[in-house]
């Protein structure tokens, strides 16, 4: 055994400053505890393995829900980004997305930067190989050089560095991502502690050389002409875009795939993590999607300041040579020169069944989890993760009420009850169609529904606060204003004639007229001789809540009966096998996951309605008998 030696002591240790490791030790830092940010490679700070950019469809909710609450992805993407665009437009605004290409390189830096410069938060190099745990309790970490941070609270934010692999046809390697150094020692001591891991895989495509590229044979794909901050903090962005580009697979793409697939690691049986259902391989595409004649594939620029451009859409896991002929077969791609290859990489994570609401893990206090190591996908996965555990592991501290976001309040609360609840098999994506309380839990509104959380954990500061306040007040006095402000027929019916809209027999308010599909709040202005300059998400927040008032209202009293079962609290020291009524899986599962509520304890796999009323009654039998309340 190597010497080891005392190097200090902090409130909270993170292990990883990827996208999950940053937020969280901002966030433990922010509340007031001392933090230390570990990482392999500080060069990796918030490095984007992936794909060059931030949102997408219900990424984007997570990044304003971030923002909301005084995390810094908002921020740190409004800083570098390069284009922007908002997703599904022709759809309704539950669905919108935002959607941000980032200059990759300055995104870490102004990352880096703030880091640095927070208050309270130190950064080490360095690679952890022990938790030290005492009487089932965090107590700090040993590092390889035999450095020991003693600490009270731990949070693994790993991302895909645990017993990472790296597959390129029939060659593999241990490596992290971006040919970085992974991290294997540790794996042994979070098995030996307990915690139940298993195998993923996910994937990255080629970056190829711009300079070999033919743009005349591709469409060109622009940003907004209107750019939408993702930060509440910033009321309007400007900057000069730079295009992205698409082109697509063809015959002879398809056929180079096939006559190879034996040669891809993926189905030449040498990967056995579990890839993501949402974001396959091109190979993967080719053979399930057999009669499709061709695949979208967007060619995007890495930053300004480089000739990469990244080729999202054909992560893929077959040998170079073959890489290198499917792409050529491409319009554009031609003579594209391959920078760097497409690789799979495979990783060690947590069944997130082990975590509580709060991520802590239920067997060993004041450990947490977050990112990808928890069985997500994505740097907004593991951005909202991060947060919610660096939150949680600063109140813990200072002995303040744990922070949980349920499903009715926001998507992090939906992609976290998700994993603790449900579990997952393969990669979680966020998706708008995992929430069921979309229509309420917009990216719109998410400052509106979460900024006053983030004031009472001690995020939000002064500034934000205020800037909050006002944009509420501005929206609350428009909608009365609106609701107030009435027209003729006289006034208004020659308007409504150019608009191919009803006339009118009567006087009507212009919050009414705003209901009509053919008719929105810009277009009415001609009408609205008392309207005064306001900012532009006001009058569209305005805009959604009048438009989509009924639907809105029928979905808060779907919300006020969700409440009612999560408000039915269930002690996790339940023993479920002395139930009567129970069957033998629910009382399997309610033991595994141990949920905090009959909300939760609903959504778990393999527990039935008539599960569900025999707690409830077992829950009335209890109150009947403690006469003080229905919690356990």
């Amino acid at each position: 055994m190597f010497e080891t030696f005392d190097s200090g002591s902090y409130d909270v240790v993170v292990i990883g400053a990827g996208h999950a490791g940053c937020e969280a030790s901002l966030a433990a830092a922010r509340i007031g505890c001392s933090t230390l940010l570990l990482s392999i490679n500080i060069d990796s700070i918030a490095m984007m393995a992936c794909n060059p950019s931030i949102g997408g469809t219900g990424k984007g909710h997570l990044v304003r829900e971030i923002d909301a609450l005084g995390g810094e992805m908002g921020l740190n993407i409004d800083k570098s980004f390069i284009q922007s665009r908002m997703l599904n437009t022709a759809k309704g605004p539950a669905v919108h997305s935002l959607r941000a290409q980032a200059d990759k390189q300055l995104y870490h830096m102004e990352m880096k930067k703030v880091l640095e410069n927070q208050e309270k938060l130190d950064i080490r190099q360095g690679e952890v190989i022990e938790i030290l745990i005492k009487e089932n309790k965090v107590t700090g970490v040993l590092l390889k050089t035999g450095a020991i941070y003693y600490a009270k609270a731990v949070i693994l934010a790993t991302g895909t560095y645990l017993g990472g692999k790296i597959f390129i046809g029939g060659v593999n390697y241990e490596s992290g991502p971006n040919g970085l150094a992974p991290s294997k020692e540790l794996t042994t001591n979070l098995r030996k502690l307990g915690l139940h891991l298993r195998r993923f895989k996910t994937g990255t495509p080629a970056r190829i050389d711009m300079k070999t590229l033919d743009f005349d044979k591709m469409e060109i794909q622009p940003g907004d002409e209107k750019i939408v901050p993702f930060s509440f903090m910033n009321d309007s962005l400007n900057i000069d875009q730079v295009p992205c580009w698409l082109t697509y697979t063809n015959s002879e793409t398809h056929r180079i795939i096939k006559e190879n697939i034996h040669r891809s690691a993926l189905y030449g049986g040498e990967i056995e993590g579990t890839g993501p259902r949402y974001c396959p391989s091109i190979e993967d595409k080719v053979v399930r999607f057999a009669d499709k004649e061709r695949h979208q594939l967007f060619i995007e620029p890495e930053g300004l300041n480089t000739n990469e451009m990244y080729v999202q859409g054909m992560s893929t896991s077959l040998p170079e040579d073959v890489q290198v002929k499917f792409y050529q077969s491409i319009s554009g791609l031609e003579n594209a020169k391959v920078m760097r290859p497409a690789y799979a990489i495979e990783y060690d994570c947590i069944d997130p069944l082990e975590l509580n609401l709060t991520l802590e893990c239920k067997n060993i206090e004041f450990l947490y989890s977050a990112g990808q190591f928890n069985g997500s996908s994505g740097y907004e996965e593991a951005a909202a993760q991060g947060l919610i555990a660096g939150i949680n592991a600063a109140l813990k501290i200072l002995e303040k009420e744990a922070f949980v976001l349920n499903r009715s309040e926001g998507y992090i609360g939906v992609l976290i009850d998700d994993l603790v609840t449900k579990g997952t098999n393969e990669p979680y994506r966020m998706m708008t169609s995992r929430s069921e309380y979309r229509l309420v839990l917009r990216q719109d509104n998410a400052d509106l529904r979460l900024t006053e959380k983030g004031r009472n954990i001690g995020l939000v500061t002064e500034e934000r606060y205020n800037k909050f306040l006002e944009r509420k007040r501005q929206i609350e006095e428009e909608m009365e204003r609106l609701k107030n402000t009435s027209v003729t027929p006289a006034q208004a019916n020659d308007f409504l004639r150019g608009m191919d809209s009803a006339e009118l027999n009567s006087g009507i308010s212009l919050y009414d007229l705003i209901k009509r599909p053919e008719l929105d709040y810009d277009n009415l202005a001609i009408l609205d001789q008392g309207r005064t300059r306001l900012m532009e998400n006001v009058a569209k927040q305005c805009e959604i809540q009048i438009k989509y008032e009924g639907y809105i209202d029928k979905q808060l009293k779907q919300i006020d009966q969700f409440k009612k079962l999560e408000n039915k609290k269930l002690s996790p020291e339940i023993n479920y096998s002395h139930i009567k009524g129970l069957r033998i899986e629910a009382r399997q599962k309610l033991t595994h996951v141990k949920p905090l509520s009959v909300g939760q304890a609903s959504r778990i796999s393999g527990v039935s309605p008539a599960d569900i009323n025999v707690l409830l009654i077992y829950l009335e039998q209890q109150r009947r008998k403690k006469g003080d309340g229905n919690e356990l």
